[in-house]
């Protein structure tokens, strides 16, 4: 646990952080992190962030020492996707039970269970997940997994980040630590070269960065490692050979980008695949740092050639869309870096913006808001699902972009809604992915259930009421006789 500490106390004083910079030393050993409120939801726990930032590793062996429930609850949680192995998407567990914590077999079991893992799959390398129940016994994990590689001869990575220790933001860093502790330089490649980069915070959902790979491919550039989207193993051991890197998701990896510059002279900067703008400034950073690092300076003429036929593409397909959008108000309810990129995205096309949350945005991610809107207005912290559900419906918006989990209050207000997090099901990187995400916009506000769903319902509408019609002298003669037979048998039957 004091390694462990160790890492938890290094990860909170980033140097590259700017707003960790801006603290004072007692504020920074606290963390980034809020203080969590016992019995509250928190958004995910470290072990659950670490998770998140290594399955997406195709080719590995995942595995969970704990009970059963700790895997259930983490398993798939992200819509990453592969383009071969599978074995990521299944589930390896130790499945502790109260008897084998009680009897100190845990440590036992998990060898036992890395054992069976390399005899039926042969995996490259098994990664362990420690959480907070074999954390608090005291299970040695990090013995257990050198133990297993020098009998195996299989890198067991051990993944120390326990659920107890923070936030999940602190487990994805938790798992960058991970990765340059155990993974990253174990493995000398016999094909680098001057044209090789990595991508990191990319976790390519719903294969999104295959938008983008083919552009680099055109330009002659290779993505020495995606880390963790659509990742192999050797890949990421052989990572500190590139000659410059991009980072997409600054809060997540940051601590990763920093040390494998130190470690191995590769610069990096952040951008956003989101937006033709921001997708174009992304390949000429790549470009300029691939330079900078002795590449041929004529990749920026491609580069320029290759933006100047990609722009034009996309503009002439984003023609059609641009008269049915301009002017539509959107409510952008997300986070991080798309906090910004998606709003810029979306500027270019004509659409207002009135409102983006940076709950979970840096302070980076912030100015570059400020310098886009102009106005700090439509920058809110966190609003609560009343103010969500009064601005829709009092009409302030058209639109809300937001993840699954705010969807309901869209619909509760009969506004339009797209998902614009980690569960959606289209791609919206690159040139083709903006043209996709415009499409998406276009059919949620213009789809004619809207219109069809703020009618007043059925029971809502009030019939007319009908004037009774005079009866004739035999219709008179009916009604009399009946109400004459009704009141017999009510005596007849009040008697009884």
């Amino acid at each position: 646990m004091s390694s462990l500490r160790a890492k938890i106390q290094d990860v909170f004083n980033e140097p590259a952080c700017e707003q960790n910079r801006g603290k004072d030393a007692k504020a920074r050993k606290e963390g980034c992190s809020k203080p969590l409120t016992p019995g509250a939801a928190a958004g995910g726990c470290a072990f659950d962030g670490a998770k998140i930032v290594l399955q997406p590793i195709t080719d590995v062996a995942h595995l969970i020492h704990a009970p059963l429930a700790c895997e259930g609850n983490s398993w798939d949680n992200r819509g990453a996707a592969s383009s071969g192995p599978t074995l990521w998407r299944t589930s390896f567990t130790t499945d502790l039970t109260e008897l084998d914590l009680v009897m100190g077999r845990g440590e036992r079991k998990l060898f036992k269970a890395i054992r069976e893992i390399k005899e039926a799959y042969g995996p490259p390398a098994i990664f362990v997940y420690p959480t907070c129940v074999t954390a608090l016994i005291g299970d040695d994990i990090e013995a257990v997994c050198k133990r297993a590689a020098e009998k195996f001869s299989l890198p067991v990575v051990p993944v120390n980040a326990p659920g107890f220790v923070g936030s999940k933001n602190l487990g994805n860093k938790l798992a960058g630590e991970a990765l340059l502790e155990h993974v990253i330089g174990t493995v000398e490649p016999d094909d680098a070269g001057p044209y090789d980069i990595n991508i990191l915070g990319e976790f390519n959902l719903s294969g999104e960065f295959w938008l983008v790979k083919p552009l680099l491919d055109r330009l002659g550039i290779r993505v020495r490692a995606c880390i963790p989207g659509d990742a192999r193993y050797l890949d990421i051991a052989s990572a500190h050979r590139a000659r410059a890197a991009m980072m997409v998701c600054s809060t997540a990896l940051i601590n990763l980008a920093r040390k494998m510059d130190q470690r191995w002279d590769i610069p990096f900067f952040e951008g956003s695949f989101y937006g033709i703008t921001d997708t174009s400034e992304a390949l000429r950073q790549i470009s300029r740092l691939l330079v900078n690092k002795g590449a041929d300076p004529e990749i920026l003429g491609r580069t320029e050639a290759l933006i100047a036929e990609e722009e034009a593409i996309a503009w002439k397909k984003l023609a059609a869309y641009r008269p049915r959008l301009k002017g539509k108000r959107v409510l952008l309810n997300t986070g991080g870096v798309k906090s910004w990129s998606v709003v810029h995205a979306l500027m270019e096309i004509g659409i207002e913006i009135v409102g983006t949350s940076v709950k979970k945005s840096t302070v980076e991610d912030k100015q570059r808001i400020k310098q886009i809107l102009k106005d700090d207005n439509h920058i809110f912290e966190q609003m609560a699902a009343r103010e969500l559900y009064a601005m829709l419906s009092e009409h302030k918006a058209d639109i809300m972009l937001s993840g699954g989990r705010t969807q309901f209050i869209a619909l509760k207000a009969k506004t339009p809604w797209l998902d614009i997090n980690q569960e959606r099901q289209h791609p919206y990187a690159g040139y083709d992915g903006m043209v996709e995400l415009v499409r998406q916009i276009d059919l949620a506000i213009h789809n004619p259930i809207w219109c069809q769903v703020r009618e007043p319902a059925p029971w809502d509408c009030q019939p007319a009421v009908r004037e009774e019609l005079p009866r004739t002298k035999s219709e008179t003669a009916t009604v009399q006789a009946f109400k004459k037979f009704a009141g017999t048998m009510a005596d007849e039957l009040g008697e009884c």
